[in-house]
């Protein structure tokens, strides 16, 4: 199993980044071992001083498939979640800033906390799902789907021209505007519409 992440994928979230638009959706993987399930906490690590939330829809597929059609896209996944795409924002600006790539930044143990996933037959309009992050009951992430740059089925098909889909593997589809940093002791949950999906402590 593993994780694809897209990044830069909310124009609000672009600027707020101060990136340029990008014409093709960008990727890049996280490790199985980044997976945090059932609300565990997690335990803020030393090497960072700069760590950051990035609250994110995840699609899970359902279905092997390579050279995925956009029209039929839609069949590789059936269930929705969310989860933090956690970002160590002092290695990534130092990795930008030498050129290098930074998946020591974004794939670190614990770096992605997932929900439970639902039926996506929950959802009228699958181009149109809210979703908030309060960190501290304080709303600090709002996002819908309408929103997005690159909508599902197409970074569905993109992704699978370079990497075969395999049953299991999840998809991060991007963040809104509002990333911003954790501490010690903050508490975070995060709501799929309204229903509660992630409610955990940064210890």
């Amino acid at each position: 199993m593993k994780i694809i992440c897209i990044g830069l994928n909310y124009m609000d979230h672009i600027r707020e980044m101060n990136n340029p638009i990008p014409e093709v959706p960008v990727f890049f993987l996280k490790p199985d071992s980044s997976i945090i399930r059932n609300n565990k906490p997690f335990f803020y690590p030393e090497f960072t001083n700069d760590l950051h939330y990035e609250l994110e829809v995840v699609l899970k597929i359902n279905r092997l498939g390579r050279n995925i059609s956009e029209k039929f896209a839609h069949r590789y996944f059936s269930e929705i979640g969310l989860g933090i795409d956690f970002t160590a924002r002092d290695l990534q600006r130092l990795c930008k800033e030498k050129g290098m790539p930074w998946e020591m930044s974004k794939a670190f143990d614990g770096a992605a906390p997932i929900s439970e996933f639902v039926s996506k037959g929950k959802f009228n309009d699958l181009g149109n799902i809210r979703f908030r992050l309060e960190k501290n009951d304080a709303i600090v992430q709002k996002g819908t789907t309408s929103d997005l740059v690159f909508k599902f089925d197409s970074i569905i098909s993109y992704v699978s021209r370079f990497i075969t889909l395999r049953t299991g593997d999840l998809i991060f589809t991007g963040t809104p505007v509002g990333v911003g940093p954790v501490q010690i002791g903050d508490r975070l949950k995060a709501y799929l519409e309204d229903e509660l999906m992630l409610d955990f402590f940064i210890k």
